[in-house]
């Protein structure tokens, strides 16, 4: 009985991560540099924490960066620039403005 409510359990939090955006990626959402936006309508800035460090520090970059490209979206914006970050440096805020073009 414990191995069925075990094997359910991590049935649940897998299907609920199959439709999280920093998981799978976002559609519709584009990254462009700052001289690429010039005609386009500004939406928003958007502000980030990873929430993982170390050696998982690249993974979360990458899920940061969707979740906001996911919340850029949700407001209305179809592209995305992202401030740039030096090589090498230790990302602990991640900020975005969202544009539509």
């Amino acid at each position: 009985m414990k191995s069925h409510f075990l094997m359910i359990l991590a049935v649940c939090m897998c299907a609920g991560c199959a439709s999280d955006p920093g998981l799978t990626g976002v559609s519709g959402i584009r990254d462009a540099s700052a001289n690429e936006v010039a005609q386009c309508t500004y939406v928003t800035d958007i502000r980030a924490k990873p929430t993982v460090y170390g050696v998982f520090a690249d993974q979360g970059i990458v899920y940061t960066r969707n979740t906001i490209r996911a919340s850029a979206r949700d407001a209305g914006a179809n592209t995305v620039v992202f401030d740039p970050v030096e090589p090498g440096a230790i990302v602990d805020r991640i900020h975005a403005i969202a544009y539509r073009c």
